[in-house]
């Protein structure tokens, strides 16, 4: 992200910006959000599947974050896409095979944690007026490495591993390939993509299209992880489809 700015292939100007709300959007994600997300999943033997589930409730949250903050009501049509997706979200779950076993107290509250910041960061950055959408990728990739990177190092300090972490990507292939597709796809593109998106049209219909993730949450964890297929699943996730776009449908 910095190479960029510095051969003048992209723009990055923040002087004599305030910087409040872009900082605001940084602190809720990356920060708040990956630490919810990447505990509320890692740290548990739930699928891939149930935890996209979860996270698909961010819609909803992002629809109620809209209307206290931003004061805008959503139409009609845009609040029945969003509830018949996560009804159907929640369906898809359970023919995931969700049961009492696979339940945790603290996965669910980290995930919920991932879900608020989520909902708050949507709203911040149509918010954040003045900035670009490359600028606001910036600030985030910048904060994301500083925080993360400092409790790397703090982490490795405290267990004597300083020379292993320096070392780990290239000792350790599957942790270098994690680190290059969360970095480059899931943050830089991904976080660029839905900045673009929110300040084109806006948190509600923005937000619609997380259900989305629910679908491609299920088909990877069958494809790569071997996860169960339920036939049931098939039908939730065309009616997830479904609520998408009559979440971002123009007609009453």
């Amino acid at each position: 992200m910095s190479i960029g700015p510095l051969t003048g292939a992209i723009e990055i100007d923040l002087k004599g910006k305030k910087l409040k709300s872009i900082l605001f959007v940084a602190l809720f994600d990356p920060i708040i959000y990956f630490i919810g997300e990447t505990v509320g999943i890692g740290n548990t033997t739930a699928s891939a599947s149930k935890s996209g589930a979860f996270l698909a409730c961010i819609p909803a949250a992002s629809l109620v974050a809209s209307s206290a903050i931003l004061h805008k009501r959503a139409r009609r049509i845009q609040t029945l896409g969003i509830l018949i997706t996560l009804s159907e979200v929640l369906l898809t779950a359970f023919a995931a095979g969700m049961n009492r076993t696979s339940l945790s107290a603290t996965r669910y509250l980290f995930l919920a944690i991932a879900v608020v910041s989520y909902a708050l960061y949507s709203v911040f950055v149509e918010k954040a007026e003045g900035f670009s959408s490359m600028e606001i990728t910036y600030v985030m990739i910048a904060a994301g490495a500083l925080v993360f990177g400092l409790l790397a190092i703090g982490e490795a300090r405290l267990h004597g591993t300083i020379s292993s972490l320096a070392l780990l990507p290239f000792s350790n292939a599957p942790f270098l390939a994690a680190v290059l597709y969360q970095g480059i796809g899931c943050s830089i593109l991904a976080f660029f993509l839905s900045n673009v998106t929110i300040a084109k049209i806006g948190v509600n219909r923005t937000a619609s299209f997380i259900g989305l993730s629910t679908v491609i949450s299920i088909l990877a964890g069958a494809l790569l992880l071997g996860e169960s297929f339920a036939a049931l699943q098939i039908v939730g996730a065309a009616i997830i489809l479904i609520g998408v776009y009559a979440a971002n449908s123009r007609r009453a």
